[in-house]
């Protein structure tokens, strides 16, 4: 395809879109047949960066997942042709550090508006336990705070699943605000109220965490991956992983034994598992301990985004959460 000699913003056929690899994708609108449909093009390297999007863009952006519903991002591999493409997105929404394949593309690219969601809030590196302190809210800071790490570029090392903790991600929205604003200044009052909009809704969110988690029996709870860290810290919770933050690692034996003690010691009921992974460890270390198994989702990914949503998994979540933890 000859794109030399054409306007930027006329580089919208589904033709384009589809040697991206991402036209098929849920979350990408349908789009007209014509070469300029009237949005702002934006793709988002996976579920909860596509989600904060579509939520603050509305009807006045396309977007494109970069990641197929129920899969695994960091399994993402992008073509040659697939980073030439990228290059005329009106803007890429990514998390630094999640997926290689990702960050190797927008650098190759050249694109001129980015929203980084790692440089829009704080990082902290999480291992395989993670002590959460009731009340105390990591991480937090005002307005001047979005300023400072506005299109800051830093080491993303560290845990990745910001967008576990309502807190963040309402960080990350606002961020992600700015940049669509900036990309697309003739909407900018539409962004910053759609943006102030989700905002509210996941302050919300972290209201109904707060309150449903209240009266527990226990803070402790098992998961085979080290993927709640954020969320055991805002909400006093202690998160024991089987794995840690990679979930590809396999668990040593010591590990094992050393579950096998907190569970006893910490009154654990539930060992939890992800939605889009083998259940096979959880269920051998709850058999081993006599303890029930459940989901709890990272989030990467949600199987149906017809049906599902951030807000409704984040629910199944704290109401598996409060099971588990005898809140209910």
């Amino acid at each position: 395809m000859n794109i030399g000699h054409r306007p930027r913003r006329l580089i919208r056929t589904s033709a384009a879109l589809t040697a991206l690899g991402l036209a098929s994708l849920p979350l990408a609108a349908c789009g007209s047949d014509s070469d300029d449909n009237g949005k702002v093009q934006v793709a988002a390297s996976f579920y909860p960066m596509a989600y904060l999007a579509q939520q603050i863009g509305g009807d006045h952006v396309e977007v494109s997942n970069l990641t197929k519903p129920g899969t695994e991002p960091h399994d993402l591999e992008l073509s040659p042709k697939q980073t030439g493409q990228l290059s005329e997105m009106d803007l890429i929404v990514y998390l630094k550090g999640l997926q290689p394949a990702v960050d190797e593309a927008i650098e190759q690219s050249g694109v001129k508006n980015v929203a980084e969601a790692a440089s829009f809030t704080t990082l902290e590196d999480h291992g395989t336990d993670v002590h959460g302190e009731e009340g105390h809210q990591h991480g937090e800071h005002g307005e001047e705070g979005h300023d400072e790490h506005e299109g800051h570029d830093h080491d993303t090392a560290g845990d990745p699943h910001i967008w576990l903790d309502p807190v963040r991600y309402a960080e990350v929205a606002e961020g992600v605000g700015k940049q669509l604003q900036k990309a697309d200044p003739d909407h900018k009052d539409a962004y910053k109220k759609s943006t102030a909009d989700l905002v509210s809704r996941l302050k919300t969110l972290d209201g109904d965490f707060e309150d449903g988690l209240r009266g527990r029996k226990s803070d402790t709870f098992i998961t085979t991956h080290a993927a709640f860290g954020y969320l055991a810290e805002r909400y006093g919770l202690r998160q024991a992983a089987v794995a840690g933050i990679n979930p590809e690692s396999e668990p040593s034996g010591a590990r094992m034994k050393e579950l096998h003690k907190i569970a006893e010691k910490e009154d654990v009921d539930t060992v939890f598992f992800e939605n889009n992974a083998s259940d096979k460890t959880a269920r051998t270390l709850a058999d081993d301990l006599r303890l029930k198994t459940s989901v709890l989702s990272p989030l990467e990914s949600v199987k149906d985004p017809g049906k599902q949503d951030y807000f409704s998994v984040m629910h199944q979540n704290l109401t598996a959460l409060e099971t588990a933890l005898g809140a209910q």
